[in-house]
C-alpha cells in the first residue's frame, strides 16, 4: 500500500486544495439555555372527547461572536404547540433554547452571517429533535419527532423579512 496516492485518485488534488482557505468547524459545547413544557390537557382536566392534535413549530436563531477569537455561539429556539384540531383547545406547550458553542475558521466575513445561520444550526439539529421527543414524551404524550427544519429557506425569509421592514425607511430618505 502506498502513501503517496490519495484513495480516491485525484492525484493532482492536493495542490489546488491548498490555494483554497480551509473552512474549520468545531462545536466546543452544546447545551441546554432554557426549558419548559406546559402539558395543559392535565393542568384543565381532560374534556373526555377525541383528540386530533394539530402541532405548530415556530423556530427563530441568534448567533453572536464570543470574546475568544474565531468562537460564536448559535441560539436555536423552538417553540412547539399542540392544539386539539376539533375544539381548538390547547394540548401542550414546549420552548426550547439549544445553543452550541463553536470554533469557526477560513469562513470570509462577507459569508459568515449565513454560515452560522445555517451550517450550525443544521449541525444541532439532531440534539434539539432528541430532546423535543423525549420532553413530550415524558410530559405524557406520543414522542414527537419534529421533521427537519430548512434553515436555508429560514434565512432567506428572515432576510426578505428584513428588507421588506427596510424598505419603507430607505424610501423616506431618498
Amino acid at each position: 500500500m502506498s502513501d503517496t496516492t490519495p484513495a480516491n485518485g485525484a492525484e493532482g488534488a492536493a495542490p489546488q486544495a491548498a490555494a483554497e482557505p480551509q473552512i474549520r468547524l468545531n462545536i466546543l459545547a452544546q447545551y441546554v439555555r432554557d426549558l419548559s413544557f406546559e402539558n395543559i390537557v392535565a393542568q384543565k382536566g381532560l374534556s373526555g372527547g377525541e383528540v386530533q392534535p394539530e402541532i405548530s413549530v415556530q423556530v427563530s436563531l441568534d448567533a453572536r461572536k464570543r470574546t475568544t477569537e474565531h468562537q460564536y455561539e448559535v441560539i436555536c429556539k423552538y417553540r412547539v404547540t399542540s392544539a386539539n384540531t376539533a375544539d381548538q383547545g390547547k394540548l401542550f406547550l414546549c420552548e426550547l433554547d439549544y445553543a452550541g458553542v463553536f470554533h469557526v475558521q477560513g469562513v470570509p466575513e462577507d459569508q459568515m452571517h449565513p454560515f452560522l445561520m445555517i451550517e450550525c444550526p443544521r449541525m444541532l439539529f439532531p440534539f434539539v429533535r432528541r430532546i423535543l421527543s423525549d420532553v413530550t414524551r415524558d410530559g405524557g404524550f406520543p414522542p414527537f419527532n419534529m421533521d427537519p427544519v430548512d434553515f436555508v429557506a429560514l434565512y432567506r425569509q428572515e432576510i426578505a423579512r428584513r428588507a421588506q421592514a427596510e424598505r419603507p425607511a430607505g424610501q423616506a430618505l431618498s
